[in-house]
């Protein structure tokens, strides 16, 4: 009897490139993030902030494939989300992947089930990974473990499947290539409303909050860019020419943004800093995110200058304003993401160029799937965006308001001031160093 290796749809290269695309993604939180933010943060909190990385990304997993990934990615519920169910069997995982809602607008794609579902397990899971910059330093927790699991199911299951399942944004025409408003927007608007209400860090740690390994952050901020790959390229879901270029595009917006970031540090302080660079770093790769497979170069260029200067006035002057500082965001997520990735969704609608072809289409109905921006003739694509949105942060912030509401009627979100002067001893039991003195 003959033997096939695989069934016919299969293709070995586009599966080869998504698994080892959702592994790039899967490095960015673990130990990406995972280690800048153990690198970043003062000594005594480098064990929590790790720990709150490692416990988000395996939490999110379980849910993920409990009802998660069908609510977000599955057969139409709502039209701003999909059907709970599990994606255990063994019929599912194997078979081949579809998204039921979007699928009439694009390709059959060429791997099964199981290489999408961990593909977008990666995604969500550094969602929550990223919101965790903004409550460093003081959140609770036994409130993060509950946090993580209901918020990935209430919260980021709503814009993706509005966004990319096939929901009510996407058959308007809202375009998000990789996760500019499905993570960075998202993650941005909900850490502003979690560090508001869980309170700030004690006020000792927000005077005095050096890194205590600049070097270690240096490593996740590597990891974070080169993951990144993973990220943009992945999202075709083919390993076509969009995907080579999303990868290309990426790079190149960073590279800029981190060049103008630093300049901007230059002439407002006198001096270059790696931590700024790694801020223009990250707001780069946030801001290419949504446009990575719709733009040219000069599209990843533009978007990387203005990276490097709108996030950079929104950390160094609007979270410096006295209202602002009412929320202590401890790694101003709500600049690097929040503004990064609001900006980037809307420099899409600008400069999406519709000669960026994601899918080539047959000879009766080419050229293929693309956007159109309003450099290209098409004005509508930034009220398009816009509405995106708006829809992204008006359910973020109501939706997180109401978890942790209804968290702190469970546990206090805020760790106790004893706790708070003592940091991962007290919390933990451990320590990151053997050596140096306690609390510094």
């Amino acid at each position: 009897m003959a033997l096939l290796p695989s069934p016919a749809w299969l293709d070995t290269g586009d599966n080869a490139w998504q698994l080892a695309a959702a592994t790039f993604v899967g490095l960015q939180s673990i130990p990406g993030l995972m280690v800048l933010y153990g690198g970043v943060v003062k000594k005594k909190w480098a064990i929590n902030s790790a720990f709150m990385s490692l416990y988000a990304f395996a939490s999110v997993l379980v849910v993920w494939i409990l009802f998660d990934y069908n609510m977000a990615f599955g057969p139409q519920w709502f039209p701003f989300l999909g059907q709970p169910m599990l994606a255990t069997s063994a019929l599912f995982i194997t078979g081949q992947a579809t998204v039921p809602a979007a699928a009439a607008g694009m390709p059959a794609l060429a791997f099964p089930m199981a290489t999408l579902v961990f593909f977008q397990f990666v995604f969500a899971a550094i969602t929550l990974i990223i919101l965790a910059g903004a409550v460093l330093g003081r959140m609770s927790f036994k409130a993060w473990v509950i946090f993580c699991p209901v918020w990935m199911t209430l919260v980021y299951t709503v814009g993706a499947f509005s966004v990319w399942g096939g929901g009510w944004l996407a058959s308007m025409g809202v375009a998000d290539f990789s996760g500019g408003y499905v993570i960075h927007l998202a993650a941005g608007t909900s850490g502003f409303v979690a560090a508001a209400m869980v309170g700030p860090r004690l006020q000792q740690d927000r005077d005095h909050f050096p890194p205590n390994s600049l070097l270690i952050t240096l490593v996740g901020a590597g990891i974070l860019w080169l993951g990144w790959n993973g990220f943009n390229g992945g999202d075709p879901y083919f390993a076509n020419a969009d995907a080579g270029a999303a990868v290309l595009n990426t790079n190149t917006a960073t590279a800029v943004a981190l060049l103008v970031w630093t300049l901007m540090d230059k002439l407002a302080y006198g001096k270059p800093s790696v931590i700024g660079a790694v801020n223009g770093m990250i707001a780069g790769l946030v801001a290419i995110t949504p446009a990575a497979g719709y733009v040219d170069g000069f599209g990843a260029i533009t978007i990387g200058v203005a990276a490097g200067i709108i996030p950079w006035l929104a950390m160094n002057k609007l979270q410096k304003t006295k209202l602002m500082l009412k929320v202590d965001d401890t790694l101003s997520v709500f600049s690097t993401h929040a503004v990064a990735g609001l900006m980037g969704g809307l420099l899409t609608g600008v400069l999406a160029n519709p000669a960026m072809l994601e899918y080539i289409g047959t000879a009766k109905d080419a050229p293929g799937v693309n956007v159109t921006g309003w450099l290209y003739g098409n004005p509508k694509q930034v009220l398009l965006q816009l509405e995106g949105a708006a829809f992204i942060i008006v359910y973020n912030i109501i939706a997180t308001f109401i978890i942790l509401k209804v968290i702190s009627f469970i546990t206090p979100l805020r760790m106790d001031e004893a706790t708070l002067k003592v940091g991962d001893d007290a919390v933990h039991g451990e320590t990151a160093y053997a050596i140096g003195t306690e609390g510094e």
